[in-house]
């Protein structure tokens, strides 16, 4: 049983996280959840490493002196999978806005979607979504969005090591995606419609690796608190 102690000195706690959740809600749940069954006025727990609301899987939470490693975690290799769909695209690149244009799939054969995935791997340049929680002149860059203001976001050096189409049934397309620290999924996914010449949108996404860290070994938000 992991004591108090243990929880001050650091843990690594490997969660699932559910559809809809924030990062931040699943640390602050289990935040308060250590405090009330120790009885402590505070403790450290953080995150290492975002995931969307709409996105389930692998969120790695540190407890107490744990979280000076965060950004050791945050740097690890990523494993995702996921569905595009294709044919249609969004404001943020998945389901959080409503689809805002449309385009025709009748020339995309499976032999032009998997020649179109080794576009992708290596290094190459990413402009994150407009709507994403990176700064700019101290605002959210999804603030801006949601106000309906433009702004200018530079590209950034990514890496795909890995870029499996897994099934293809379309308008979907399942796929399986190793990268680097800083990847947005989204924006591959509607880089992945325009090199189609369509379309694409992220329909559904799964984090299941971080570094040597497996989403088999991650626990439910309840089964931890039942764990307590």
């Amino acid at each position: 049983m992991t004591t108090v102690e243990d929880f001050k000195n650091g843990q690594v706690l490997l969660i699932d996280k559910p559809l809809e959740w924030t990062s931040f809600q699943v640390v602050n749940k289990l935040r308060w959840h250590i405090k009330k069954h120790f009885n402590l006025k505070k403790i450290k727990v953080g995150h290492a490493g975002t995931l969307d609301p709409l996105a389930t899987g692998l969120l790695i939470i540190c407890t107490g002196k744990q979280t000076k490693s965060i950004e050791l975690y945050q740097g690890q290799v990523k494993e995702y999978t996921g569905t595009f769909t294709i044919g249609s695209t969004t404001p943020s690149y998945d389901l959080e806005t409503e689809i805002n244009q449309t385009f025709p799939i009748d020339h995309i054969t499976h032999q032009l979607i998997q020649e179109t995935t080794t576009k992708f791997i290596g290094k190459i340049q990413q402009k994150p979504p407009i709507f994403s929680a990176i700064k700019k002149d101290g605002k959210r860059l999804y603030e801006l969005a949601r106000a309906g203001k433009t702004t200018e976001i530079k590209s950034r050096e990514i890496e795909i090591k890995e870029f499996e189409i897994t099934e293809i049934k379309l308008p979907k397309i399942a796929f399986r995606i190793v990268c680097s620290k800083g990847t947005y999924i989204r924006s591959i996914a509607n880089d992945f419609g325009l090199a189609l010449n369509s379309g694409a949108h992220l329909s559904d996404l799964r984090r299941t690796k971080i570094g040597n860290f497996s989403i088999k070994n991650a626990q439910s938000i309840d089964k931890f608190i039942d764990t307590l």
